[in-house]
């Protein structure tokens, strides 16, 4: 099939590669979103897909509304058969899904119907699932809803954050995506409508989402630490200013310790939740890198009775 590949972050390059390297099909195009400002210096920059197609020769398209006439007159001109995404980041309106014979058909990290959204890692870790995987559907346009062409199952380990789980789903759903192309064009895959239980949304995590509360059992806190790394970051409050929590360690023979209270030796910082404490392991502090949990207890030499959470001024 001629296809016009549509995705945005790095995520989304394992699934562009696959389609490249298939040789079954050809990509005739990329769609992704308009550069954006980075860095220091806040230039604009390409998204890692239109990088990597501009390597590999195919024209990329950066439309900042797949509603723009503009955009749609090209894609019609390109006339695809069909158009895999992966992590696009933009909603794609009728006019648009009705154009490529074969439909716009996505890449998503779940077993659908669960987790639905912008999310799914994220949610399914901190929502203490053991099994997650990948689906490709047709898309429509209510949200996620769209019937199932294939799935895939991957196992989530104790100590997997969303972005360790979220690489070994892009790799595995890089092969999912080009199989669905495959028994698309040979007329051999079908697609299922979602079942209607089951369902669960996967909204974009917000700065408050990734707030430990104390109060909470330790494993609250490893979830939700887990879920939010790299992004957008899980965090607590320490003198004021915010201090991210890159990752944590149960010590479940520890109860002594009030939600919050801090407990620091030469090698080791315990905090205390609502139920057993947890020792911060790698954690970064406001302007600075990350740094050893130990490290950092070092060097703002935590006094008696000072804990973790209160008010935000930083």
């Amino acid at each position: 099939m001629k296809l016009v590949f549509a995705g945005t972050p790095e995520v989304a390059v394992p699934a562009l590669d696959a389609l490249i390297a298939s040789g079954r099909h050809e990509v005739a195009a990329v769609v992704t979103r308009p550069d954006a400002p980075a860095g220091r210096g806040r230039r604009l920059v390409a998204s890692p897909v239109a990088e990597r197609a501009e390597e590999a020769g195919i024209e990329v398209l950066k439309p900042t509304r797949p509603r723009d006439p503009e955009f749609q007159a090209r894609l019609r001109e390109i006339a695809p058969d069909c158009c895999p995404v992966v992590a696009y980041g933009a909603i794609l309106p009728k006019s648009a899904l009705d154009i490529p014979r074969n439909g716009w058909v996505n890449l998503h990290f779940s077993l659908l119907p669960s987790w639905r959204g912008a999310a799914p890692v994220q949610h399914s870790i901190m929502a203490g699932d053991q099994l997650t995987g990948a689906s490709t559907f047709q898309i429509e346009e209510g949200l996620d809803s769209g019937p199932v062409y294939g799935v895939l199952t991957e196992e989530i380990r104790p100590t997997d954050n969303s972005g360790d789980l979220l690489t070994r789903l892009a790799f595995a759903g890089a092969g999912l995506l080009a199989a669905t192309m495959d028994g698309i064009e040979d007329g051999t895959l079908r697609a299922v409508a979602q079942p209607l239980d089951g369902i669960s949304l996967a909204p974009k995590i917000t700065v408050e989402d990734a707030r430990i509360d104390w109060t909470a059992p330790a494993m609250r806190a490893d979830r939700v630490v887990r879920g939010c790394t790299p992004a957008p970051g899980a965090w607590t409050v320490f003198r004021g200013e915010r201090l991210k929590l890159i990752s944590l360690g149960m010590v479940a023979d520890r109860t002594d310790l009030e939600p919050g209270a801090l407990s620091a030796t030469k090698n080791s910082v315990h905090v205390g939740t609502g139920s057993h404490a947890v020792e911060l392991l790698w954690v970064q502090p406001q302007g600075k890198k990350p740094m050893r949990a130990a490290d950092w207890a070092r060097g703002v030499r935590i006094a008696p009775g000072e804990r973790l959470g209160g008010a935000d001024v930083g």
